[in-house]
């Protein structure tokens, strides 16, 4: 544990080389900076490895059930049933079609694919990985609030049955959290192990703690041989370091690249990818000062966004205006206004400790900048960083008074109401803010229930509404993201939900 208050070498006031970016419109693009598909031209596929420096290193043993779902699912490791295309609907993937058969039961159409072990993809053995899913403790993020049961339905099809009526199964299966892996994956009682289990482009052949990873392309991939031969991860969290990586010719893809070094990279080596990602100032509702509302209600009107946007992010990023940014197009001509929001009292020097992670550098940056503003207000902040995989744990066990989170809101499931089950409800899985409040779950769980599009869209925007009005969490900004790519590379797969970076196509 390392304990930072003022954050040496971070300076908030640093020259801004480069000029304020206009956000482009989103989702209205493929992910891919090339082509992003597989040639399927075995004669071209013998290519050079794929030499790659990812932000966060893997915090749970690369367990697909919780935060590493992502590194999986980004190298092209794992899949599900289904995954997003780029307007945010379900598309096929292990499942080559589906039907809804009644209001709880759905039947999905099962391609032939075979696992990285060599035994093939079945009804049976795909209904018994998302029993496994089930069963995980705590509960993957796509299956907040939801029990299911998969069972064999002929040679090629999956039956699926809900607890209750769930109207966007599809979407919630192409979760990271619900990657599909071989029975051998689960032959330790103790993890869930995808190293040769999956069914992706490549496959996971060494993992060495949490400093590298090694990926040899899986040549009897359904969707065709991949271009690279195999993809070399180096686990780097110091944003610098990776950008430096990437300048000297040491890596080809460096993701999460801090805006602060965007001006030293090429502008050809240099990708912005508008995405679904939130930065939130998460304030403790189940204990310390912030149980009570009103001290919430005083942090929240501390805090500035708009000096955050553009002092910290330098204009790679728009002032906070909900959990759900610009990149969630519909979202802004449904929005409300919160409700029910407590009258602000003075901190009166009210003691508090403020966390966050390094992975991404703008947050240690946002974190202080924070820092001065609730000590403007009257709070006594004291400030803790550290890496990631070394805070989850006790930020999900609620033993910081408030949290600064970058979060994906379309990442887990694709859905909008399923990060409000997932991060704000009694029983959500990754309720950072230990918020418990019966009128936010009541809006939550009609939103769950509702079916048609349009509708369950503004009942997402009302449980927006209930829980910005509990002042748990202060939306502070929504972030483009920066991707390193060398010039000789090219198909890498820039996803606004954030599931995706290597794939078949890609290639140097």
């Amino acid at each position: 544990m390392r304990r930072l208050p003022s954050l040496p070498g971070l300076s908030i006031g640093r020259l801004r080389i480069l000029g304020a970016l206009l956000l482009a419109p989103l989702l209205t693009a493929c992910f891919a900076s090339g082509t992003g598909g597989s040639s399927g031209n075995a004669d071209t596929n013998s290519g050079s490895r794929l030499r790659v420096a990812l932000a966060f290193p893997p915090a749970e043993n690369l367990s697909p059930y919780g935060a590493d779902a992502t590194i999986l699912s980004r190298l092209g490791v794992t899949e599900g049933l289904t995954s997003l295309d780029a307007n945010g609907a379900a598309a096929p993937a292990l499942a080559e079609s589906w039907r809804r058969e009644n209001d709880r039961t759905w039947r999905f159409t099962l391609r032939e694919a075979t696992f990285q072990d060599g035994s093939d993809v079945t009804p049976a053995t795909v209904a018994a990985a998302l029993t496994h899913a089930t069963e995980a403790k705590p509960a993957p993020a796509a299956l907040s609030g939801v029990t299911l049961t998969a069972k064999a339905a002929g040679s090629t099809g999956l039956r699926i049955t809900t607890g209750a009526p769930d109207p966007v199964l599809p979407l919630r299966l192409a979760g990271p959290s619900l990657a599909v892996l071989s029975p051998k994956a689960y032959d330790d009682e103790d993890r869930v192990d995808p190293v040769g289990t999956a069914t992706g482009p490549f496959e996971l052949t060494k993992v060495t703690g949490s400093t590298s990873a090694t990926l040899d392309r899986f040549d009897d991939y359904w969707g065709g041989r991949a271009q690279a031969s195999g993809v070399d991860v180096r686990f780097i969290a110091d944003g610098t370091a990776r950008a430096s990586a990437l300048r000297t010719g040491e890596i080809d893809i460096a993701e999460a690249v801090p805006v602060a070094q965007a001006a030293t990279l090429d502008q050809a080596t240099r990708e912005e990818t508008a995405t679904t990602r939130t930065t939130s100032l998460l304030l403790n509702a189940g204990s310390g000062p912030f149980k009570d509302p009103a001290p919430r209600a005083a942090a929240r009107a501390a805090v500035d966004p708009s000096a955050l946007a553009e002092g910290v992010y330098e204009g790679y990023a728009d002032p906070g205006t909900g959990i759900y940014g610009p990149a969630v197009t519909w979202a802004e001509g449904k929005r409300q206004q919160p409700a029910g929001r407590a009258k602000p009292t003075a901190p009166d020097g009210t003691k508090l400790t403020l966390a966050t992670y390094d992975n991404r550098p703008e947050l240690p940056e946002t974190a202080q900048v924070l820092k001065q503003q609730l000590e403007q207000a009257g709070f006594e902040v004291t400030l803790e960083v550290r890496e990631y995989s070394r805070l989850e744990s006790d930020a999900l066990d609620g033993k910081f008074d408030a949290f600064v989170l970058a979060r994906n809101t379309l990442v887990d499931t694709g859905d909008p109401v399923a990060v409000l089950a997932g991060d704000y409800t009694c029983d959500g899985g990754f309720n950072i803010a230990q918020l418990c409040d019966k009128t936010v779950d009541r809006a939550v769980s009609r939103a769950e229930g509702i079916a048609d599009t349009a509708e369950r869209q503004n009942a997402a925007m009302t449980a927006e509404a209930a829980i910005l009005g509990t002042d748990a969490v202060v939306p502070l900004v929504h972030q483009r993201v920066i991707t390193g790519v060398g010039t000789s590379v090219s198909g890498v797969l820039l996803d606004p939900y954030e599931r995706t970076l290597v794939g078949t196509g890609t290639r140097r």
